[in-house]
């Protein structure tokens, strides 16, 4: 019998411009200081971004209470419009409760929304319990995201956007 499967699906609103969004997703500095639960952190020397098709996004999620507690994430892109989609697949391995070989699949669209951009992320397929693991995740990273997008550049460790000093 096949276990059953499901896909992620999260919406969130940023008070930021898409441009700045998906600048977050494939700017290496920004990205190392927002992605991830809250229990992890990403090395900046481990994130590699190439924002095209057939590029890849990579990085290493390190435990925080425990450094030899490791995830690290090798996504392919598949399909890029900058500053609305980025498309790409992991291939699983030693994901717990998912057989090592399995495709997953991301879709991250930045959608223009008022003042403000529409983010719609889908993830999977994977089995329940990496569902609700993946959920929280993705949530709890949105919420560093969201508090990054919302610091005056002049007081982020990468500027967003530089000259912006608001």
């Amino acid at each position: 019998m096949t276990e059953e499967t499901y896909d992620v699906t999260i919406s969130r609103y940023f008070d930021a411009p898409p441009e700045l969004v998906y600048r977050a997703f494939t700017d290496p500095e920004q990205l190392s200081q927002w992605f991830g639960p809250l229990m992890f952190t990403v090395p900046l020397s481990t994130v590699s971004v190439d924002a095209s098709v057939g590029g890849h996004w990579r990085m290493t999620m390190v435990g925080k209470d425990n450094p030899d507690w490791r995830a690290p994430v090798d996504a392919t892109f598949t399909e890029v419009v900058e500053n609305r989609l980025l498309v790409g697949y992991e291939i699983a391995e030693g994901f717990p409760g998912l057989e090592d070989g399995t495709r997953m699949t991301l879709s991250i669209e930045f959608i223009p929304e008022g003042e403000g951009t529409r983010l719609e992320i889908n993830e999977g397929p994977m089995p329940e319990e990496m569902r609700e693991n993946s959920t929280v995740g993705w949530n709890q990273a949105l919420y560093k995201l969201d508090a990054l997008l919302a610091t005056p550049a002049k007081f982020r460790n990468s500027p967003i956007n530089e000259g912006d000093a608001s």
